[in-house]
């Protein structure tokens, strides 16, 4: 029996990264990619060696690197995983995580002027090439997080398993009717019997199927 954690930052579901300090070395859109990191031993770019995450420079002065994150679908969070696969001799430290809950659609500066942010995850550890899991309890429903890393270094994958809180007072009722399947609307898939083809959580992913896989 498979089991399926949400992940509410997954691109797929809207999640976006708004801001990071620095991403000179890997994009800051890599750590919300729904696929898993990849190693390509023989891609360069004008960098240095491609990297399928996030990478900031080593910094010459006091302080740490940190990047804003949209979360595709609001909820409560109960995990968070710091995947750094393939960093393994340029990886953070440490790490940290704040969250907070704004509506709309505020950019950076505006959700810095609102956003009343809660320290999730404190200072944490990290290992190299490893899925660093973190269990959280956030208080309530949330729509951001701030992920911090100290000092610098690459992160490939963040992801942050939930629930999904909808607010229904924003919610497009189309004819009246609306999916309460739909992963969006705080649908779950809790288990299948047999998945060796697809995942069961596609079933309820909104949008269109990209293919005959995506079931």
């Amino acid at each position: 029996m498979t089991r399926y954690p949400l992940n509410l930052a997954a691109a797929r579901l809207g999640g976006r990264v708004l801001y990071a300090n620095d991403e000179f070395f890997a994009g800051k859109d890599n750590l919300v990619a729904d696929a898993e990191p990849i190693f390509l031993p023989d891609k360069y770019v004008s960098t240095g060696k491609w990297m399928d995450g996030w990478e900031t420079r080593r910094r010459r002065e006091p302080g740490h690197d940190y990047c804003i994150v949209k979360l595709g679908l609001r909820g409560v969070i109960d995990e968070v995983v710091v995947d750094t696969a393939f960093f393994r001799g340029n990886y953070p430290e440490a790490c940290s995580l704040e969250v907070c809950d704004v509506a709309g659609q505020p950019d950076v500066a505006e959700l810095d002027a609102r956003a009343d942010w809660v320290e999730l995850l404190p200072r944490s550890p990290l290992e190299g090439d490893s899925k660093n899991r973190f269990d959280v309890a956030s208080a309530g429903p949330v729509t951001h997080a701030r992920l911090r890393i100290f000092p610098d270094g690459g992160v490939a994958r963040l992801r942050v398993h939930g629930r999904a809180v909808p607010e229904w007072d924003r919610l497009d009722f189309d004819g009246g009717l609306v999916d309460l399947a739909a992963i969006g609307n705080g649908g779950r898939v809790l288990a299948t019997s047999d998945d060796f083809f697809g995942s069961g959580q596609n079933l309820i992913m909104p949008g269109l199927p990209a293919d005959m896989s995506d079931g």
